[in-house]
């Protein structure tokens, strides 16, 4: 039915529906379901991510590598003080997210949306709109379709992988996914969906994947975490009606090509970047041992 966004909006526009609708119809066709058990797997696929999302922000979950944990009780708490400079709101999202990051690192259970190393951001960003608009789970089903059509769009025209595009292709998708899918919930069109979706992957084009000792903790769960920032914020651009001068599609060109001229050492192997401070390479050694 559609592999490119110029597609699926027109489908939704000659169809007069929603990019959720749209990408149902596709799914029942292509998977051969009924409505209902779709339905149904997208609900267990909500409550996974409502699980991982919670489970860190009242203790302390460590990895199994021990580089990371902790952090989400922490920034939880510091939203509880009242005294945050960008709001409850932010704090929690970025809260949520470092706590599925945590859940990811010390093997629970996640949903990988559309990576693991990006787990956090799909799930924040829609839980933390959830509270702000007052949603009900049903819509946020309704918005993790809309978040799985901008995903598959990016996988299909170019990577989700950072080993193949850095983490751009993980934690930019990521959040052009529920920036997407936001925008849809509080009633924006199609085509403001889609220009939330590519602020979300310019705002953060030539971003690399450098993850300390080749696990993916560090810096990967302080990036899930900037990205739900990154794609509430992307969100209300498009809300507010400023539109993306460059289609979507030609973002996710850039983008793949961009991931491509990144060298090797920057690309998920720990060959480079903060991997490769005297710290990184310490901590590498420490964990190796």
């Amino acid at each position: 039915m559609f592999n490119k966004a110029e597609e699926l909006i027109k489908l939704c526009n000659e169809n007069s529906k929603k990019i959720s609708e749209i990408v149902i119809e596709k799914e029942i066709k292509n998977a051969d379901i009924s409505y209902d058990e779709l339905m149904n797997r997208m609900r267990d696929t909500l409550s996974v991510m409502k699980s991982s999302a919670t489970s860190a922000l009242d203790k302390e979950v460590k990895s199994v590598s021990g580089l990371t944990g902790g952090d989400s009780k922490k920034v939880e708490e510091y939203k509880n003080s009242g005294n945050t400079l960008s709001g409850g709101l932010i704090v929690s999202a970025m809260a949520k997210a470092l706590s599925t990051s945590e859940i990811n690192a010390s093997m629970g259970r996640i949903v990988a949306a559309p990576t693991a190393g990006a787990s956090g951001i799909v799930p924040s960003a829609l839980l933390s709109a959830k509270e702000k608009l007052n949603l009900t789970d049903d819509q946020l089903i309704m918005g993790l379709f809309t978040a799985a059509g901008i995903g598959e769009i990016v996988a299909k025209n170019a990577t989700v992988s950072g080993a193949e595009g850095g983490c751009q292709a993980e934690c930019g998708t990521a959040a052009a996914m529920a920036a997407a899918a936001i925008v849809e919930m509080a009633g924006g069109t199609p085509e403001a969906s889609f220009n939330a979706a590519s602020f979300a992957l310019v705002n953060i084009m030539g971003l690399v994947c450098d993850p300390i000792g080749g696990l993916v903790e560090y810096p990967c769960a302080l990036r899930n975490a900037s990205g739900v920032v990154n794609a509430l914020t992307s969100a209300d651009l498009a809300l507010a009606g400023v539109k993306s001068l460059v289609p979507f599609d030609e973002v996710v060109e850039a983008m793949y090509k961009v991931g491509k001229l990144l060298p090797e050492s920057l690309r998920e192997t720990a060959l480079g970047g903060v991997a490769t401070t005297p710290t990184g390479e310490r901590l590498r050694r420490e964990i190796q041992h």
